[in-house]
């Protein structure tokens, strides 16, 4: 599967932003999908991911509350809707396609989307 992830930009704190993730191949609907993000200096980490059917959906702690993950399995897109956006929450983040049983594992990645937040 191929994934291309889109709509980050350069926004106030407090504002939003909605990511996609566009996937070809025929195995989107059958694999969950994590976002990730990697700000400058730091490890890329795991923000949120859902399961193939949409059931099951984790989110770091730190954006709960603020972020929500969906999917359209018709569209083979993902999304990722940010509101009440930090300063911290600058960096860029990755779509990913991967398994997830007891643990979400990513297996293939999209390009990164730049996200900026302005205090």
């Amino acid at each position: 599967v191929q994934l291309q992830a889109s709509g980050g930009g350069l926004v106030q704190a407090g504002g939003s932003l909605r990511l996609s993730c566009a996937a070809s191949g025929s195995t989107f609907s059958i694999s969950a999908i994590g976002w990730y993000r990697q700000a400058p200096g730091k490890q890329r980490e795991l923000v949120a991911f859902i399961s193939s059917g949409g059931w099951t959906k984790y989110y770091a702690d730190d954006v709960k509350g603020r972020f929500s993950i969906s999917r359209d399995n018709v569209k083979n897109t993902a999304y990722l809707q940010m509101n009440s956006l930090k300063p911290e929450d600058t960096a860029i983040y990755y779509c990913s396609a991967g398994a997830y049983s007891m643990e979400y594992v990513p297996g293939y990645w999209g390009q990164g989307t730049q996200v900026t937040v302005s205090s």
